[in-house]
């Protein structure tokens, strides 16, 4: 892998998007750098091979500010460059990202962390997640494979470096964290209510959030040619979220890659920003993408059931291990969940319990996510969209063709009219 510091110039954070100019080709370097280091992780001497063998083809250039420049030969090399340059610049909030999205906080922070980690593992099953990864397109698990391939590579050239819980990346671990923003629809699940059912009584803290006055939502301006000095569309991207929520870069690759703005901490695609034709920016949506469905529950000798129709339906029940920090030890319990056939249940309200509904497609999520960050005009885009996958957004957009755009959400569930 080429590492140097370059200086780039003409990106900005706002932009006049018909303006677009081609990037700087990758600036002449010396031969690849190379690492003696061993990583403490169990790595394969083909594993480290195969990660040497894509450095050779990712040249990594930062610019004044620190903002890496990736080129690869390929999307995958790309990709692979991107997750290393990630990890260069904060592997603690990417690993976080990770740890959260998987249910294994606890692990790394404690007890006050397991029902935050239950709220994830009632709908994150590494084994399902697994069988998804093995069905997925073969593009996409070129991509999932340069993801983890990346960060492994950086952990076996970083040996000083300590994971908190991840010790070796897996390409499924991709499809855990396809949503990009500060507030998935998970966050509506309430973790209080969520222990005080399935675990009544508990005397386990729950650690707060700390409290941000800030009002929360982005902004996103897209503004039509015939309403500008020049004639072309502008866009401006102005998220909210804290300082260091998102990282910087630019992607390029030999296959049409050419993407500069804001990824979250581990993913592979830009969430929000432009290519050399479109631009693209997310503000959280109040679209009514969940549902919730009060559960009348009976209990037999054999286990709880539900009514539905004119009959029963019996009640999943599903024993999820919560592993937590005990001191310099680890402690485990044990939670049976349980499912209807519309989802987990959490929590009970007025001797109903309470299930709920969220968008889970993960292949077309991940899928939708990357694919925008290519589309080259609207009909591009708008096909991207046609996944529905982008649950919890809204999403602005212009292009150099001065195309302007606006979609309310992405995802709403098919639901009965007479209700």
């Amino acid at each position: 892998m080429q590492l140097r510091n370059a200086l780039v110039i003409g990106l900005l954070s706002s932009f006049l998007i018909a303006c677009s100019q081609e990037p700087a080709a990758p600036a002449e370097t010396a031969s690849p750098v190379t690492e003696e280091a061993t990583s403490a992780a169990s790595f394969t001497a083909e594993e480290i091979a195969r990660w040497e063998a894509t450095a050779d083809n990712v040249t990594i250039l930062r610019d004044r500010w620190g903002i890496p420049h990736i080129y690869g030969v390929s999307d995958a090399d790309t990709v692979f460059g991107t997750l290393y340059a990630q990890a260069e610049d904060d592997f603690y909030r990417l690993e976080t990202n990770y740890i959260n999205a998987m249910g294994r906080l606890a692990e790394a922070e404690g007890e006050s962390q397991l029902y935050r980690d239950l709220r994830m593992k009632l709908f994150i099953d590494p084994v399902d997640m697994q069988n998804q990864y093995e069905a997925s397109p073969r593009w996409l698990k070129g991509l999932m494979d340069a993801f983890a391939d990346g960060l492994n590579y950086y952990l076996h050239t970083h040996p000083e470096v300590e994971p908190r819980v991840i010790k070796k990346f897996e390409p499924w671990m991709a499809l855990s964290f396809s949503e990009g923003s500060i507030g998935g629809d998970i966050e509506r699940v309430n973790i209080s209510r969520l222990r005080d059912f399935y675990d009544p009584g508990s005397m386990v803290a729950i650690a707060e959030v700390p409290f941000d006055g800030e009002p929360r939502g982005s902004n996103g301006f897209s503004i039509a040619p015939e309403n500008t000095a020049n004639g072309n569309a502008l866009f401006l991207i102005n998220p909210h979220t804290s300082f260091f929520f998102r990282s910087e870069l630019h992607m390029v690759s030999e296959e049409g890659l050419n993407a500069y703005g804001a990824v979250t901490w581990g993913q592979f695609f830009i969430y929000q920003g432009f290519n050399e034709n479109t631009g693209w920016m997310h503000t959280s949506s109040r679209a009514d993408a969940i549902d919730e469905y009060l559960e009348t529950i009976v209990q037999q000798d054999d286990g709880y059931y539900y009514e539905h129709g004119d009959g029963l339906r019996r009640l999943e029940e599903k024993v999820i291990s919560l592993p937590y920090k005990a001191g310099d030890d680890m402690a485990e319990i044990e939670v049976t969940a349980y499912y209807s056939h519309h989802g987990p249940i959490i929590r009970e309200d007025d001797g109903k319990w309470v299930s709920i509904s969220l968008m889970q497609e993960p292949i077309k999520a991940l899928s939708q996510s990357y694919g925008r960050t290519k589309a080259n005009d609207y009909d591009e885009f708008a096909a991207t969209m046609e996944l529905r996958t982008n649950s919890s957004n809204n999403t602005v957009y212009a292009d150099s063709d001065g195309n302007i755009a606006y979609w309310h959400g992405n995802f709403i569930p098919q639901r009965d009219p007479s209700f």
